[in-house]
């Protein structure tokens, strides 16, 4: 009946025939999208919300009008149940940057296309209500209380309740108007796309092009910002999500002051509350509709909810507690193992050979020591390791081995960084000297105690010729 339908008003515009119709992917909504081709391309639309479909038509028009990259709506149905609207083409912008996600290395292209975006949000958010009839969302045309406390109870009800966990729901409800009352503390005469993430931008003759917007409303600016950077599955490393955030804070100045310190303190709420708003939609697509995208989506939310935890948010202390015991819950914690980088550092004689290694990545970094001054050489350190006060003293007076460390660092550094980003689960990393028991035993025991300090990761060291093994558990 669908396909009928969308021929049927093909064939109202055109005057031809549609020579095929193919159904297209979806992913959250109820909305259907198919390609129609013939004398003209076209996408035709199936949603199941009148109401949903005439602000997305409304809104089509009103942004094309000034001139906004959205897709030009052609022809509908009088229900307005169907209507046909622009091709933009296959290639959304999280498939654009698919290989940045993949491997948290975001290439100068990758970057490019996430700049333009970000830098175009504060056009849609204000050049885009200039004369907008704020009547026509749905289905609320502002962000309100309302809108946020059926937010919350969404992530309450939703996921929340459905992980089995118990809390108290009077304390719970008491930090929601909290938050409400924080996210509402300004408010402001734009447009809040609300889900303003990769998978809603097309990208076509390279450039950025904003879809389904049917959901927007009044609202703060910070909103969007919170759900395009933080975008669960985009797995943004943090020097970008930094860059792309002065990139949108530059583009905002076109429109109003910005006090840099002030947006960063708000934009934190608004990032802790589309975290929670996400995972309610997870927990309904995913646990509730048997979605599995939104399924595979969930470690990558618990993963930024964790990190965002990280920082105290004293406003909501019951929340906070709850959330704190919702990352560790075992469902999440097993996964997060699963992906916890161990690094394993062994210290070993040459004349014994390197060490192999068990993961059958190929032994990472291999460092010789060799060329330090060894003060196995003097005879009052042979009953000595590199663990030891006298053989300590000796290497650090003579000053070699804390250059040479120190270039160590640089290189491993670099690599624990990328491996974190990256989901890796294992590195290793030898350090050699002639019989495994000062230069190479100093050096392993201090980049351990280095990366346990620093990154708060697992490190397994080993040091073999000695027969010494010591566990520094992840604090991450």
């Amino acid at each position: 009946m669908v396909t009928e339908a969308l021929k049927r008003l093909y064939y109202k515009y055109t005057g031809q025939e549609t020579e095929d119709i193919t159904e297209l992917p979806s992913s959250g909504s109820n909305r259907r999208y198919f390609r129609l081709n013939g004398i003209k391309n076209l996408i035709g639309v199936s949603g199941t919300s009148p109401e949903e479909n005439a602000a997305f038509l409304y809104m089509a028009d009103h942004f094309g009008k000034k001139g906004l990259p959205v897709p030009q709506v052609y022809c509908w149905s009088d229900d307005k149940s169907y209507y046909l609207q622009e091709d933009l083409g296959d290639t959304l912008l999280f498939n654009a940057i698919e290989k940045g996600r993949k491997s948290c290395v975001f290439d100068e292209c990758e970057r490019t296309l996430l700049r333009k975006t970000i830098t175009l949000l504060p056009s849609i958010q204000f050049a885009g209500t200039d004369g907008f009839d704020f009547s026509y969302c749905y289905p609320q045309p502002e962000f309100n209380k309302r809108s946020i406390l059926w937010d919350l109870n969404y992530f309450k009800y939703c996921f929340l309740k459905a992980t089995g966990m118990e809390f108290q729901e009077n304390r719970l409800e008491d930090d929601f108007q909290k938050m409400s009352d924080v996210l509402l503390h300004n408010t402001s005469d734009t447009f809040m796309y609300r889900d303003f993430q990769s998978r809603n931008v097309m990208i076509k003759d390279g450039e950025p092009w904003f879809i389904d917007f049917q959901g927007g409303r009044k609202g703060p600016v910070y909103y969007d910002v919170a759900s395009f950077l933080w975008q669960a599955k985009a797995r943004y490393p943090e020097d970008l999500r930094k860059e792309l955030l002065n990139d949108y804070m530059q583009a905002l100045r076109k429109y109003i002051p910005v006090d840099e310190n002030y947006f960063l303190s708000q934009l934190r709420h608004f990032v802790l509350f589309r975290t929670l708003q996400v995972l309610g939609a997870y927990g309904f697509r995913g646990y509730f509709e048997k979605k599995p995208h939104f399924i595979q989506s969930v470690p990558f939310a618990i993963e930024n909810l964790r990190q965002l935890l990280r920082e105290n948010y004293p406003e909501y202390p019951y929340l906070s507690s709850v959330l704190r015991e919702l990352t560790e819950l075992k469902q999440f914690s097993d996964d997060r193992q699963k992906r916890m980088l161990e690094v394993k550092i062994v210290s070993f004689a040459y004349k014994k050979g390197i060490p192999n290694d068990p993961t059958g990545n190929g032994g990472g970094f291999v460092f010789d020591c060799r060329a330090i001054n060894n003060p196995g050489k003097y005879e009052r350190y042979n009953h000595f390791t590199g663990l030891d006060e006298p053989v300590i003293s000796f290497l650090e007076n003579d000053g070699e081995i804390t250059d040479f460390l120190q270039h160590v660092y640089t290189m491993v550094d670099a690599s624990v960084k990328r491996y974190l980003d990256r989901g890796f689960s294992n590195l290793m990393v030898c350090f050699g000297c002639t019989g495994g028991q000062h230069r190479s035993v100093y050096s392993a025991q201090h980049l351990a105690e280095h990366l346990s300090s620093k990154y708060g990761v697992k490190v397994h060291l080993v040091h073999r010729e000695q027969n010494i093994e010591q566990i520094f558990d992840a604090t991450l």
